[in-house]
């Protein structure tokens, strides 16, 4: 029975290691707003929740300390690549508002995020805010702890970061290269549209040189803006739901990858 119980503290201990760490890296959790006693009573409900499930599982634990100490590492290495690839996803919101401050003449006007704890625009604030509340709408929590908790203690192990670590290089990049892609696809409508006013804005300084643009060019720019915000608002919502889900299935994807490569 004793040593029962210490293997069992034992599994637990690296399943604790394991939700921690993701939830100190990902999106909304990882905010410095939340405390870090709440952060870990969090971890500690979600793996005495999943504890049972995992202790059924063939989890072989060494007996040595070092061993345990590199196993323990190992999970903590799972915890932040889970959380950082969907922290990711989460940032290309705000690069997309990020990309037409500038061009709409807020690119100056810099608002503190209190999840990131950091100064960024005002319209990347405004689209993170937007995502933040689709991501809760849209079941994210409990996508974060069936897919990034429960699925990769069934299908990945410690030992798989070193036999994948090729293909988690290659799953790192394509969600770099994804970032910038669903950046510029949510906020091209608007961009496109400030790109033809300024190109409007400099036919009409060559035809009539004695209007003074610069001046006028600034409130229409935010007015066009704003306005084709308000229009095409109702899609950007659908779009964030889109890209929100799809990351979590493209966490899935390799997860099950990461861990069938591996064996």
């Amino acid at each position: 029975m004793v040593n029962l119980s210490v293997r069992n503290v034992e599994i637990f201990l690296l399943i604790f290691f394991r939700v921690i760490a993701m939830v100190e890296v990902a999106p909304l959790l990882s905010s410095s707003l939340l405390p870090q006693l709440a952060k870990i009573g969090l971890s500690f409900f979600i793996s005495f929740a999943v504890f049972p499930w995992v202790a059924e599982m063939s989890y072989n634990v060494p007996q040595s300390f070092v061993q345990y100490f590199l196993l323990v590492l190992g999970e903590v290495l799972i915890g932040l690549m889970i959380g950082f690839f969907l922290a990711v996803i989460y940032a290309s919101f705000q690069v997309a508002g990020n990309l037409f401050s500038l061009q709409m003449g807020f690119g100056a006007s810099q608002v503190f995020d209190p999840l990131a704890q950091r100064h960024i625009p005002l319209m990347g604030q405004f689209l993170n805010l937007i995502a933040m509340l689709i991501f809760v709408s849209v079941g994210g929590f409990q996508k974060f702890v069936l897919i990034g908790v429960m699925k990769s203690f069934k299908a990945l192990r410690a030992v798989d970061l070193v036999m994948g670590r090729e293909y988690i290089l290659r799953v790192f990049i394509g969600s770099l290269g994804r970032l910038f892609e669903s950046a510029l696809t949510i906020s091209f409508p608007i961009l496109g549209t400030l790109l033809l006013i300024s190109v409007s804005m400099g036919l009409l300084a060559k035809a009539a040189p004695q209007m003074n643009l610069l001046m006028m060019g600034f409130p229409v720019a935010i007015g066009v803006a704003f306005l084709m915000l308000f229009l095409t608002l109702p899609f950007l919502v659908d779009a964030f739901a889109r890209i929100i889900d799809a990351s979590f299935t493209n966490l899935s994807g390799m997860i099950t990858k990461l861990g069938g490569a591996a064996r």
